[in-house]
């Protein structure tokens, strides 16, 4: 897929969020890269590019304090390369941008691996 057409899909799933959410994201950036860097696998715990689809990095936001000002925004990357891999049409893959997307901007807001698992799981068990 072009790279074009990606940040479209990644664009329009932060468009999509509800506007309770979308209100909320404070100081964030989100891109678009092809693959994780080494640094980031290493941050991730990560072994492979194929295994990161997202990465958030910055403070989240029930980490913050009275002293958080004046700094650098937190950025949330979406792995184009690894989706890819991982899909088989466009359809998956805007459904998978999706999903990548909401996860990280979950971790924005303060919630871990563990409680998004719980969530995953009680969203499949109800379907």
């Amino acid at each position: 897929m072009e790279r074009q057409r990606f940040e479209f899909l990644v664009a329009k799933a932060v468009g999509e969020l509800p506007p309770e959410i979308a209100s909320r994201l404070e100081n964030v950036d989100i891109a678009v890269s092809d693959w994780p860097t080494k640094e980031q696998l290493a941050a991730s715990r990560v072994r492979r590019g194929f295994g990161l689809l997202g990465l958030y990095e910055g403070v989240p936001q029930t980490k913050r304090d009275r002293g958080y000002s004046l700094v650098l925004p937190d950025r949330i990357t979406i792995f184009q390369k690894p989706i890819e891999a991982l899909c088989r049409s466009e359809g998956e893959i805007e459904r998978e941008i999706r999903k990548v997307v909401q996860h990280e901007i979950a971790h924005h807001f303060g919630i871990g691996e563990a409680r998004l698992g719980e969530i995953e799981r009680e969203r499949r068990r109800r379907r």
